[in-house]
């Protein structure tokens, strides 16, 4: 059954609407304090970059065999120059992308040693998107989404997700009858009414709550709370270490403990989430097994070092062993 469900993904048109990001690794050794100020020194042995948010979605939407369509704004920089390439590489259209150069490209850095992160630096813009750029980003959305099976919001709050645009994304994929998945920020929490996936996790659930969880029952509650008042279908919390919670209709929340044997990075495991999560789902699984699905996926991707992406025959080898 799980081999039919994932041979279906082939050729799943969908969308992906969201914060582009590049990924940037700096991986070495340290040996020594430096003498100037009491910091490691690093000698760099290996440097990288990789697709992350939005990009990485899309790439897991290709490596699990759909077709992604890819939205969203970068600037007129080196960062947007090799997102481009990458996104070319992989074979993922960049059509969709929208260049603004008065923004700068989302640009992380993690610089590391012996799998462990010493310190990560952010070139980003925040501030809201401006009129001209999300016209344009409006015009594409409702040129592509006209044939996709379906339409994931990717939310990392770096000013492309409006609540216009969010209204006017939801608006569309409502008159197309697309079902949407979301990857929520606690800015714009709310603003995702009806959708049919909603994947929070546990400590944005909290903070949007404004409060500390002391039981499981308290956690459950303020779940089924808000899933209640936003009228979401399908409402997924993960938990990282303690895997995930799949709340649907009015009964019981059902707990996947987590897959992963040994986890080296967790860097891109909610993007592998909803990847998954939303391909199982279009595929014909229902809400539970589409989760148990993508679990699987976060358990391979976490074991693996850097923001990664994930293939059938890794899922279906999960299942197997």
């Amino acid at each position: 059954m799980i081999a039919d469900i994932l041979e279906r993904f082939q050729g799943k048109r969908v969308l992906v609407l969201g914060d582009v990001m590049l990924d940037h690794y700096v991986w070495g050794d340290v040996e020594r304090i430096s003498p100037e100020a009491p910091v490691p020194v690093l000698e760099v042995q290996k440097e990288e970059f990789r697709l992350g948010g939005a990009a990485n979605v899309a790439l897991n939407i290709r490596t699990l065999s759909g077709e992604p369509l890819l939205l969203g704004v970068i600037g007129k920089d080196s960062a947007a120059n090799d997102i481009v390439h990458l996104l070319q590489e992989k074979d993922i259209a960049t059509d969709g992308l929208v260049i603004d150069s008065s923004r700068s490209t989302t640009l992380k850095t993690r610089i590391g040693a012996i799998n462990q992160q010493i310190v990560r630096l952010d070139y980003e813009t925040k501030n809201d998107i401006n009129l001209e750029t999300m016209r344009k980003l409006l015009t594409n959305l409702e040129g592509l989404l006209k044939n996709c099976d379906a339409m994931i919001i990717e939310d990392y709050n770096k000013g492309l997700l409006t609540a216009k645009v969010i209204e006017e994304a939801l608006r569309y994929a409502r008159e197309k009858n697309v079902p949407v998945a979301v990857d929520p920020k606690q800015k714009n929490f709310m603003a995702y009414q009806g959708v049919d996936i909603f994947k929070p996790n546990y400590k944005e659930l909290q903070t949007i709550s404004g409060k500390i969880f002391e039981t499981e029952a308290e956690f459950i509650k303020t779940a089924r709370d808000f899933q209640h008042r936003m009228n979401i279908k399908n409402f997924i919390v993960t938990r990282g270490a303690q895997g995930m919670y799949v709340l649907e209709g009015i009964g019981g929340p059902i707990h996947l403990p987590t897959c992963a044997r040994e986890v080296y990075d967790v860097s891109g495991a909610g993007d592998t989430v909803i990847s998954t999560l939303t391909l199982a789902y279009i595929s014909g699984a229902d809400i539970f097994l589409a989760a148990d699905i993508a679990n699987h996926a976060a358990g391979v991707v976490c074991g693996i070092k850097g923001t990664a992406s994930i293939t059938t025959d890794q899922l279906l080898s999960s299942y197997n062993d």
